[in-house]
């Protein structure tokens, strides 16, 4: 392409301080060093680990930067050595990268990859410890490794998950983050197994996608924990049978599913981030062998906390990132299960908007009548 090796002016959306508007600002993108791919976003979803770090209330934010971290596109160019794409390829960008060669990628115990953390903790490229973003020379961070809030994005080649060139790239950039993440919660972390009972607390898109993971997995019961009795109307259709809401109770929210389901539920999502919620979710697991699943990313500084008599009696309480799925290998298969009518995709995007009104976008997230609303990058 013409533009290999060229800095390219795209657009991007800025984030220059926590709560402030994101500004729409020319940017310049360096093209990519070794081991490095500059990828064309052509859609962008918004999930609430973007408004996270946006608050302010995310240890490692830094501002200026380019948020957006759940997207799909096609590689423009690569640098030196990438052999597992090359300019044409439709891709997703995965903030979870896989290295296939570090500890973590070795262990076979996790989904984790230890290589370049260390750069996208601190929001720049491991090559040189840079950004690839500037606007007329000043340097803007790098979001997740990820930073799809912009047309023209640049990551490490370990955080690009090659697809099916036939998939709506509308619809797949939701497998960069929150569907995949609530599936893989049920189907790698917990292992939910046919009749179980399952309590979701949160029902938003990984919420519902919890939901729908643990009805492929065969639950026989999946009981929906919500503040906002709207919600369960859309939840029915993504397999939750039963819904509570706290509100109508004046016990404690553990007191009541256990009292629901003799005794508590074989597993439970925690898909918010409150920590008091967490401790609902694991208080309302059976005894000898209840499992909760924190998914939700709790605000810095917060602790959790519960008796440790609730696990010396047999609960556990374990912790998944984008549900255990290791990135570059299993994002494929995502696609493909898609493509296969096998999971949904399309019923969580509830609405679809231009890049320019990436503002709005994110008041409808608030609001809770939105799952996901999805961003056409360019016109």
């Amino acid at each position: 392409m013409a533009t290999q090796g060229q800095v390219i002016t795209c657009k991007a959306a800025v984030a220059y301080e926590p709560n402030k508007p994101l500004v729409i600002e020319d940017v310049q993108v360096a093209p990519p060093q070794a081991g490095e791919v500059r990828i064309k976003i052509l859609f962008t979803a918004l999930c609430h680990t973007d408004a996270y770090t946006w608050s302010g209330k995310d240890p490692e934010g830094l501002f200026p930067c380019i948020l957006g971290h759940e997207a799909a596109g096609i590689v423009e160019s690569v640098g030196e050595g990438v052999t597992e794409v090359q300019p044409g390829d439709h891709v997703i960008p995965c903030y979870q990268a896989e290295c296939r060669e570090c500890k973590f990628c070795k262990s076979g115990k996790t989904n984790l990859c230890g290589k370049v953390r260390t750069a996208t903790g601190a929001g720049v490229m491991m090559n040189d410890r840079q950004s690839r973003f500037s606007i007329n020379g000043k340097p803007i961070y790098h979001f997740m490794g990820t930073s799809t809030f912009s047309q023209y994005t640049v990551v490490h080649d370990v955080s690009v998950a090659k697809i099916d060139p036939q998939a709506p790239l509308d619809k797949v950039c939701l497998l960069g983050c929150g569907v995949a993440t609530g599936l893989g919660a049920v189907w790698n972390t917990a292992k939910v197994e046919p009749g179980a009972i399952v309590a979701i607390f949160g029902l938003g898109t990984v919420g519902l996608a919890v939901a729908e993971g643990a009805k492929t997995a065969g639950a026989s019961r999946i009981i929906g924990v919500d503040i906002d009795s709207k919600k369960f109307d859309v939840a029915k259709n993504f397999g939750v049978t039963e819904f509570v809401n706290p509100k109508d109770y004046d016990k404690p929210i553990q007191q009541v599913l256990v009292d629901l389901t003799d005794g508590g539920v074989d597993y439970s999502f925690e898909c918010i981030g409150n920590v008091s919620v967490m401790r609902a979710a694991l208080e309302c697991c059976h005894k000898g062998w209840g499992t909760s699943v924190i998914i939700g990313v709790a605000a810095s500084g917060q602790e959790i906390s519960t008796r440790p008599f609730q696990l010396v009696t047999g609960r556990v309480w374990k912790g998944t990132a984008f549900g255990g799925f290791k990135s570059r290998s299993q994002v494929p298969w995502l696609v493909d299960k898609y493509m296969k009518k096998e999971i949904k995709i399309d019923e969580y995007i509830t609405h679809n908007l231009a890049f320019g009104e990436i503002n709005n976008a994110f008041d409808l997230m608030h609001e809770g009548g939105c799952l996901r609303c999805v961003l056409k990058m360019h016109e």
